[in-house]
């Protein structure tokens, strides 16, 4: 990995960590950018970070664009060399996988697709060596996922499946973005997925629908009083297949306030992870099913 600097105008600094998504450039952004908070640099107004990447805006009345480069620069080596672990969270999220909605929405831009003649989740299986959807959507929601980043548009996560490189699943956007996507789809773009938190245009790929709010302005639904955008970086999430049956008892009791999502309290250790994939992703997902 090589760390690349670069201005935003007068008053912002991109960090890029790495030109690819990995969890290590991940915890290196993460902890540049907590140093850079920490540092409490002069001038310093907001920082935004992103999957392997951060951008500090800043004043350049009070602190100079090259003096600001240099205050981060001197901080990369002290993240290189930080504790790649974090005291996070495990949730489930139940998904209504080929759900009518999404079908529907999908079929009306078949012509933005790379294969107009078959759904999103046909497409998905046959480019990465699936003989069947069911076979894909397994593989999907087998395994746990890493919150890398949360934003775009308000709240929406984007998730990094926790498996080796080799394992894990690929799919292309569309050709050319839809003019609608469903609220609470969720989607799937290059090795992203993620959780549309409004209705509006998209390009990933569409395989379901979750009756869960992952983000509400108005702090109405019961688990988002306190703040309106559930996820945060370094969340870790487990998928989990419901029907139409289940999907809509949810979607009640998300109505009546009485819904709480699945939570447990865990540890993510960078190292414990690589040196056993499997059998960590094993011990987060048995905390969830004790919680």
């Amino acid at each position: 990995m090589k760390t690349r600097y670069s201005y935003g105008g007068d008053e912002h600094i991109y960090v890029e960590v790495d030109e690819e998504m990995s969890l290590d450039a991940f915890f290196i952004s993460l902890s540049m950018s907590k140093a850079v908070r920490e540092a409490n640099i002069p001038g310093v107004t907001e920082i935004c970070p992103a999957n392997a990447s951060f951008e500090v805006r800043f004043d350049p009345d009070v602190i100079a664009p090259d003096a600001m480069m240099a205050r981060i620069k001197e901080l990369e080596h002290k993240a290189e060399t930080a504790e790649k672990r974090l005291s996070t969270r495990i949730v489930e999220i139940p998904v209504y996988f080929q759900d009518p909605w999404t079908h529907e929405t999908l079929m009306r831009f078949r012509e933005r697709h790379q294969d107009p003649s078959g759904s999103d989740l046909d497409y998905a299986a046959r480019i990465n060596g699936y003989d069947s959807v069911a076979a894909f959507i397994e593989a999907f929601h087998s395994q746990p996922w890493f919150v890398s980043m949360v934003g775009f548009v308000a709240g929406l996560p984007f998730l990094y499946q926790l498996v080796e490189r080799e394992k894990q699943l690929q799919v292309p956007k569309y050709l050319s973005p839809r003019t609608d996507t469903p609220k609470q789809t969720v989607g799937y773009g290059g090795c992203f997925s993620c959780i549309y938190s409004v209705r509006g245009a998209g390009g990933y790929q569409m395989f379901g629908v979750t009756p869960m709010p992952i983000f509400d302005p108005e702090q109405e639904v019961s688990y988002l009083k306190d703040f309106m955008v559930f996820f945060k970086p370094g969340d870790i999430v487990k998928w989990k297949p419901i029907d139409r049956a289940e999907y809509d008892r949810i979607l009640e009791e998300v109505e009546q306030g009485a819904y709480t999502p699945r939570i447990a309290e865990v540890e993510f250790d960078l190292d414990a992870f690589n040196a056993d994939m499997t059998g960590f992703n094993a011990k987060l997902m048995e905390a969830l099913n004790d919680a």
